[in-house]
């Protein structure tokens, strides 16, 4: 199991944006911000009380250092089109628009965006329709 993601952000301030807009749908929100690194996550019920998840990284690394895939799973398919529509609108690139991608399984539904950086940054519903 994968406890966190780090991405390297050469314009942190810019990909703070992109991702703040693009996640919302997801429900992943700014949940640590520190000098040179924003966590991202969600708080998550901990017994007696919420506490917040950091699950997703940027840090400030001019160049960033190399391009990624990273996929974030959501249980339904209209907010893979939220995620899509919302990175466009913080200027992500299109890398493929929502869809089911049988070559993967036949309820394999995602959207692709490439973030400032050039990582490809996916969303994914794994549930029927």
């Amino acid at each position: 199991m994968i406890d966190h993601v780090v991405l390297d952000a050469s314009d942190l301030r810019a990909s703070r944006a992109f991702y703040e807009q693009s996640l919302a749908p997801l429900g992943i929100e700014v949940l640590a911000d520190h000098e040179g690194f924003l966590g991202f996550g969600e708080m998550q019920d901990r017994g007696e009380a919420l506490a917040p998840v950091v699950y997703f990284w940027l840090t400030a690394r001019k160049p960033a250092s190399s391009n990624v895939h990273l996929a974030f799973t959501t249980d339904d398919r209209a907010k893979v089109d939220a995620f899509y529509e919302a990175a466009l609108a913080a200027g992500g690139t299109d890398n493929g628009a929502p869809g089911v991608r049988e070559i993967y399984h036949p309820d394999y539904y995602g959207a692709f965006v490439l973030d400032p950086d050039g990582n490809n940054i996916e969303a994914v519903c794994h549930q029927a329709e």
